[in-house]
């Protein structure tokens, strides 16, 4: 039981939309080539034409000194921007793309296995099921199904 309870340690998406409306937010893409021991990042599509050249002697290194010359070419607050690196081997490129896929699923069926159980256990508490059976037909502990489906709450 201890396994499937696990997911319930995670933390829940907000499932707000409208959570960030307020927050300006651009986000440029930079082209990555590792040259030698050196990521040299060039980012083209910055306004009025500009553009930026960093590099980093790592992936991450490369990114946030990305980030800090387009933060201090256009005179904007760090927050409203961000970088996103792609490589310029397209098949790494395109494997990266595809973790981010796969986790971005992942993160949404286990939204939706959150909600899904939450829901049940609500459902079979209010027929009458004990904490102690409902956790037993979902694989949970029976303080798991009171934290999902607490008493006082119908």
């Amino acid at each position: 039981m201890a396994h499937f309870d696990r997911i319930f340690d995670e933390p829940e998406s907000t499932g707000d939309p409208d959570e960030y409306a307020d927050v300006k937010y651009t986000s440029y893409t930079g082209i990555a080539t590792r040259t030698g021991k050196q990521w040299t990042v060039n980012v083209r599509d910055l306004p009025d034409g500009r553009a930026v050249l960093a590099q980093g002697s790592h992936w991450n290194d490369a990114r946030r000194n990305t980030h800090q010359a387009i933060v201090e070419l256009l005179g904007v607050e760090p927050h409203t921007v961000g970088v996103r690196l792609v490589p310029d081997d397209p098949d790494i490129a395109a494997a990266l793309t595809a973790v981010v896929a796969a986790r971005t699923a992942r993160a949404d069926a286990e939204q939706a296995e959150r909600d899904t159980v939450a829901d049940t256990a609500r459902l079979l508490t209010s027929k009458g099921w004990s904490t102690r059976d409902a956790g037993g037909a979902l694989s949970l502990s029976p303080q798991r199904i009171s934290q999902l489906a607490p008493r006082d709450a119908e």
